[in-house]
């Protein structure tokens, strides 16, 4: 991954939509160094756990699986089937393909699959062996958890553009750089931190009423804002996601009960906003 600088000005900015006006297909996502990788840890562990060290092996109360390490990624039982896009064994092909062992218990399972039946279950087994293992792990792996997360945002792209309205196509990846260049490193960071909140949108599973949730949802409603302000297009992307994810709760099944998640999601996006 390149490295990314968190040294940037308005250059960058008047630079991108010089870009954009020739070309859109000239335009880099900026690059993250050490220094902006760390702030982007820290503020994912903060939205996922409130750093907390215990919250790395959870199983949220009304879910149907369990949510692990700094970003919560999820782990389903064998044949379980969600609204949502698995995340966990993913990552831990990534801990592989880096070099990283896995916890011994793990890479013994015959399938990778979560080994808990239940919430209740694993919340038997909360304080075990395997566990205490598994939460020193995640741990002590911090960095590869958000370098997994970073290269999620940096693969997301070629998704979007395949999955959007052709007429709009040129328009989202042109909206994707500014919002990635603009108020470093908080441009990348709101990208980064939805696509892994939220995903890319482009899952058809991850679907209420055939509506998504995802970062091309929110382009393609940045789009359609009438006081969408090219020269904000953080303020402009915080204000599209919020209207996405008050949809999302409305499409929900009522007895699902999202309404209780709102406002934090909603704190979860002002964190894209400089102070």
């Amino acid at each position: 991954m390149p490295a990314i600088s968190t040294n940037f000005n308005r250059f960058f900015f008047i630079l991108l939509l010089h870009l954009t006006s020739v070309g859109v297909a000239q335009a880099q996502l900026p690059e993250l160094d050490s220094r902006a990788t760390q702030w982007i840890e820290d503020r994912v562990f903060e939205n996922e756990c409130r750093s907390d060290y215990a919250c790395l092996t959870s199983w949220n109360e009304g879910e149907g699986f369990p949510s692990l390490g700094i970003g919560h990624f999820i782990w389903f039982q064998a044949g379980q089937a969600a609204e949502f896009v698995e995340s966990f064994p993913q990552l831990l092909e990534f801990y592989q393909a880096q070099g990283y062992a896995i916890p011994g218990w793990i890479a013994a399972l015959p399938e990778r699959d979560s080994p808990w039946r239940s919430r209740a279950h694993f919340y038997q087994e909360i304080d075990s062996a395997e566990m205490n293992d598994l939460r020193q792990f995640l741990s002590d792996s911090k960095s590869v958890q958000v370098e997994f997360i970073i290269q999620r945002l940096y693969d997301s792209l070629p998704k979007l553009l395949a999955a959007a309205a052709p007429v709009q196509r040129q328009q989202i990846e042109s909206r994707f750089y500014a919002l990635a260049n603009s108020s470093p490193p908080y441009g990348i960071y709101a990208l980064i931190d939805y696509v892994h909140f939220k995903g890319e949108g482009t899952a058809e599973n991850e679907r209420y009423q055939g509506q998504g949730w995802g970062l091309l949802q929110v382009l393609e409603q940045v789009l359609e804002q009438m006081n969408d302000d090219p020269e904000e297009p953080l303020a402009s992307f915080v204000a599209a996601a919020e209207q996405v994810l008050s949809q999302r709760v409305d499409n929900a099944p009522a007895d699902w009960d999202e309404q209780r998640w709102l406002r934090g999601w909603t704190n979860r996006l002002q964190t894209y906003l400089p102070d």
